[in-house]
């Protein structure tokens, strides 16, 4: 895991190098270990690239320095600037030793760019992890950008009119002169819908994500961008069921675990307690041959803290277990921080202990494990079981009937009743499409509307790599959108922004394409069967985790913000909403905003997510410098 910069200029004027050094410094965390940049040009001298890396050393400690070069058996020279694993490349490395490539490390990244030598920028369909990098070949001037199928590891990008931009973070981005701070105004309304900005757009102007499984592609000075990879639930139909599903199913996971368990540094995994977490840590304890270090983070409030259900699996499984408990005094001081490491508002409230756990964790490993992924791949949220019900739900409820009767009823439930409220909120989406953000997004078009004191235009972009066709079924649309847009837009972002600033490099056995692809030839019923989500994965594990861990209730690094923004931090909300030095105040209708707020102080309404959510916007803007 490493930082990675670079740019593909269309001048024949040569670019100052610093501005290379000054980019990879704005991402130093990410890589701790090492540094280099190099400049290049184009055979006649019309073309400039630029790789810069900050490394992070996982494998090939001694030999795996970057920019890293290598000559093809044919003579021509490349170079690469990478950031992630390929897990797979010992068995890439012999395929290409037998078509007479040699090599001088044993390093990942050797192997990539013998692959691009040997089969051109569509070798990325033959890598098996997660990964960004950028390759310049020397002999042609050609820059080949990539990212990793799920979007694990990250790309943005800036097109200005000498040429493009790269890097893993937008803070790179913004060291190169002339690429300023400024707010794209059009985010807003995707941001109040999603929690997050949508890709490929961001919160910065002129500044874009490259989108997951992608590959740019800068030759002759143009662009081109194309997409080599899709979800499998957005084309591939169950196959007939033959033999055991369960054991078809879990021989991939222990397959994706032991693949992600190669290093040459301390590794280990974080443990919530949960299915996911627990199922890690199992599989890493069968393979291996010493005590697996697991981590764990709580609350010093106990009804917060699942530190007692992830003691109990490390008790199981002999780990050399860590807990960390983190008190809610002190917890909200690192927001304003962690919002300059994602560049962008922090969505969730977990980010915060997953950061410290990651910081806690760089104490005795430099890589970790991670439970992440499993709910958007075997169906694992609420929502998952819900959509079954929604054509069933709008063949009996009119429309006029769930706005005039039904939406009011259950806008008066109290807050125990919050899964009722959402259920019936994103059930009243007629289509699938406007369903998918309600789910889990805090407010839609018509309450957007009547918050912000004017409207603002919605920035357009491209939604259909988040589409996928209606012949898949419900479920299946409903998650390809969770794994194109949910995952890499927000969960992974959180996963990478929130390890790497603590130096250390998070790795998702759940989050694998052969995994995917499994599971995708595999009977929706072996995602929810009966009422039971993630039916796969319980069985799987049903001999070896105790029950109250497989039919625990989905919790998740719970930070109880809810209590706080009524309490303690009520007057600070209030302060820095509506306050004289508040920045986002002028977007909102005064009355709209007093009016949440106000239910919320009151307990009449939990509005907890949208409190978070302007909140988080409001010292994104602060940080940046940033008016609307």
């Amino acid at each position: 895991m490493c930082g990675i910069a670079g740019w593909y200029l269309k001048t024949d004027r040569a670019p100052d190098p610093s501005v290379l050094k000054a980019m990879t410094d704005a991402i130093a965390h990410r890589g701790p270990d090492g540094e280099g940049q190099l400049v290049l040009q184009s055979p006649d001298g019309s073309r400039r690239g630029g790789l810069g890396h900050r490394r992070l050393s996982i494998i090939d400690l001694a030999t795996g320095d970057q920019p890293m070069h290598y000559t093809a058996p044919d003579g021509r020279q490349l170079s690469i600037v990478f950031n992630g694993e390929v897990y797979n490349f010992r068995e890439l490395r012999a395929e290409l030793e037998a078509l007479g490539h040699t090599f001088r490390t044993t390093s990942d990244t050797e192997v990539v760019l013998a692959a691009q030598a040997e089969w051109g920028p569509q070798s990325v369909e033959r890598l098996r992890g997660m990964f960004a990098h950028i390759i310049w070949e020397h002999d042609s001037g050609r820059m080949t950008v990539v990212r990793d199928r799920f979007g694990k590891k990250p790309v943005f990008m800036a097109d200005r009119p000498e040429g493009v931009y790269f890097a893993s973070e937008i803070k790179a981005l913004l060291a190169v002169p002339g690429i300023e701070a400024r707010l794209n105004l059009g985010a807003v309304p995707h941001y109040l819908n999603f929690r997050y900005v949508p890709g490929p757009l961001t919160f910065f102007d002129g500044i874009v994500k490259l989108p997951p499984a992608s590959v740019a592609v800068c030759e002759n000075g143009k662009v081109e961008i194309r997409r080599y990879w899709t979800t499998p639930d957005s084309r591939v139909s169950p196959e007939p069921l033959t033999g055991d599903p369960v054991s078809r199913f879990m021989d991939v996971l222990h397959q994706s675990v032991e693949l992600r368990m190669i290093a040459d540094v301390p590794f280990g995994a974080f443990l919530s307690g949960g299915i996911d977490s627990s199922a890690i840590v199992a599989l890493m304890s069968q393979i291996s041959t010493v005590p697996v270090n697991t981590f764990s983070v709580g609350f010093a409030e106990g009804a917060y803290s699942e530190l007692g259900y992830a003691k109990e699996i490390a008790d199981q499984f002999g780990t050399n277990h860590h807990e960390l408990e983190v008190s809610a005094d002190t917890l909200m001081d690192w927001l304003p921080g962690l919002i300059g490491f994602r560049d962008a508002p922090v969505a969730e409230p977990s980010d915060i202990p997953i950061y410290l756990l990651s910081e806690e964790a760089r104490r005795s490993v430099k890589m970790v494990l991670t439970g992440e992924g499993s709910d958007e791949l075997i169906a694992g949220y609420p929502k998952h079981r819900a959509e079954r019900y929604a054509a069933r739900y709008h063949a009996l409820v009119p429309g006029f009937a769930h706005t005039g009767l039904i939406r009011p009823l259950v806008a008066a439930l109290p807050y125990s009743f919050r899964r009722i409220k959402t259920l019936f909120d994103s059930l009243s989406e007629r289509d699938i499409r406007d369903r998918y953000p309600r789910w889990f997004g805090v407010l839609g078009p018509a309450a957007r509307d009547r918050l912000l004191a004017q409207a603002i235009e919605a920035a357009p972009f491209d939604t259909t790599p988040f589409e996928a066709p209606a012949d898949v079924g419900t479920l299946r649309r409903l998650q390809h959108f969770d794994q194109t847009s949910w995952l890499p837009d927000n969960l992974l972002e959180r996963g990478d922004r929130m390890t790497m600033a603590a130096s250390i490099e998070g790795r998702m056995p759940f989050m694998d394409h052969v995994l995917a692809e499994t599971v995708s030839k595999l009977p929706d019923d072996c995602r929810i069967r009966g009422g039971e989500d993630k039916w796969v994965l319980r069985e799987g594990m049903r001999r070896i985790l105790p029950e109250k861990i497989l039919n625990r209730p989905k919790v998740g690094f719970r930070v109880p913000v809810n209590e706080w923004f009524r309490t303690t931090m009520r007057d600070w909300v209030r302060d820095h909403l509506t306050g004289a030095d508040s920045r986002s105040a002028p977007l909102y209708d005064r009355g709209e905003l007093a009016r949440i707020l106000d239910e919320h102080a009151s307990g009449r309404q939990n509005q907890e997510k949208l409190i978070w959510t302007l909140i988080s916007f409001e010292l994104f803007l602060r940080r940046y410098g940033l008016n609307p």
